[in-house]
């Protein structure tokens, strides 16, 4: 049986989440900062000996935690049906427009970081994507690998359900929401700026700005980890914080200082959440076939 498998990564958001959604990039324009890590979905397909096609598809972290999981999963699938014949981001667009017949009212930053992996600054304009440049210097990512936790909360959200109440809001001219998105694309633009230039108080900062914005659209979004998170700010272990993807459960990201790196896992492991392993990814989508 010959065998195409095709690879995707998943991806931490860092800041200007939510402005790639179409309906706000229409407005005003969305951009995006986040990078890719090795935290995978998986598709195989195949054709057998009698001509009988055949598809399997798997992740290896959960649904619904917020790192772009099911933009990965369907980047992967839709690589391996066209089995390495179009370039990445047609694979994303692809992708995306898959996701849209199913109802998702998301944007195209999960898909893009899944096609390109390494870390990306997205412009969004309508229904075009702009890819603006960002190179980190290596200091940037060491810092970022040695001070970044990853948490999973445990705590199951859906994520059309959070957008879905945001883009209302939107919709009939909310002015709080309306500023919460302008800061988080705003946020963005200092986000690229401090990795390109390893500006770790620009980075810190961004962060703060992101929070701000999102409990101006919506302060379900971090609810569910502020009792957790709050204290630990408030004792300078961490420094800054987000929800990763559209909250209200799932992931979060912290930057902790390395002293205090140990009690703030022990603090997270003891409100039941758990710490996961990451690293960067470089490759992106890859295809291979047997």
């Amino acid at each position: 049986m010959r065998t195409t498998r095709a690879t995707a990564p998943t991806r931490i958001d860092l800041a200007g989440g939510w402005t790639d959604v179409p309906i706000f990039a229409e407005k005003y324009g969305g951009e995006v900062v986040n990078f890719a890590i090795n935290i995978y979905a998986q598709a195989d397909v195949g054709t057998t000996e009698n001509g009988m096609l055949t598809a399997t598809y798997r992740s290896n972290t959960r649904l619904g935690a917020g790192l772009g999981t099911t933009g990965a999963v369907n980047v992967a699938l839709l690589a391996a049906i066209d089995g390495g014949k179009s370039d990445p981001l047609e694979i994303a667009e692809n992708a995306y427009q898959f996701e849209m017949q199913l109802g998702n009212t998301g944007g195209r930053q999960d898909q893009w970081a899944a096609a390109l992996g390494g870390f990306n600054h997205l412009l969004f304009i309508g229904e075009r994507v702009e890819r603006l440049p960002l190179e980190p210097l290596q200091s940037s990512k060491n810092w970022l690998s040695k001070h970044l936790i990853l948490v999973d909360s445990g705590i199951e959200h859906v994520s059309g359900e959070m957008h879905q109440e945001v883009w209302e809001k939107f919709k009939k001219g909310d002015s709080k929401v309306e500023e919460g998105l302008l800061m988080l694309r705003t946020a963005a633009k200092k986000m690229a700026d401090g990795l390109n230039r390893d500006r770790r108080d620009s980075v810190v900062e961004s962060l703060k700005q992101v929070c701000e914005g999102v409990d101006l659209i919506d302060e379900k979004i971090h609810a569910p980890f502020k009792p957790v998170i709050e204290p630990l700010i408030e004792a300078k272990h961490v420094m800054a914080w987000k929800a990763v993807g559209a909250g209200g459960g799932g992931c979060a990201m912290l930057l902790v200082r390395p002293s205090t790196q140990d009690l703030v896992k022990q603090s997270c492991e003891s409100a039941g959440w758990s710490i996961i392993e990451w690293g960067f990814d470089e490759n992106g989508l890859t295809i291979e076939s047997e």
